[in-house]
């Protein structure tokens, strides 16, 4: 577990110091995206005109938006990755049956190649062996 950080942040233009397990890196990265947050909702025509606690609660909705947003994306690219992953887990299975059919094809290429080679050697044994009857019959024949 890492040690506890705290980091002096500025927000909403209040100096606030915040705490956590957290990098500092991380929760100045969070006072951004209030402060980000907070200047979004200030954009918005008639928001300076509402009463905090309602600025409050709409700043809240809006953050909250933000994270079911993230959360559905999130969850859609780990159903995606899992997919992948099943996808992938396929091809390599499909990968390795179609290696052990080309060793066993290469294998069975070996020895018909070797079968071959024996034929055509038996061939040419037999071929010496006619041209030798035939180069013998003339001469039986004198």
């Amino acid at each position: 577990m890492s040690s506890k950080t705290s980091a002096d942040v500025i927000i909403g233009g209040k100096v606030y110091t915040l705490s956590g397990y957290e990098s500092e890196a991380y929760l100045q990265k969070v006072a951004l995206y209030i402060n980000n947050k907070m200047n979004e909702m200030e954009a918005l025509e008639g928001y300076s005109r509402f009463p905090a606690d309602m600025k409050a609660t709409l700043m809240e909705l809006n953050i909250a938006d933000d994270y079911f947003k993230a959360k559905e994306q999130a969850e859609k690219l780990e159903e995606d990755l899992e997919a992948r992953n099943k996808e992938v887990h396929g091809l390599k299975h499909e990968l390795v049956s179609f290696q052990l059919k080309l060793e066993s094809l290469e294998k069975s290429l070996e020895e018909r190649e070797k079968e071959n080679k024996e034929l055509l050697l038996a061939q040419a044994k037999l071929e010496a062996e006619v041209d030798d009857l035939l180069l013998a019959e003339p001469a039986k024949k004198k």
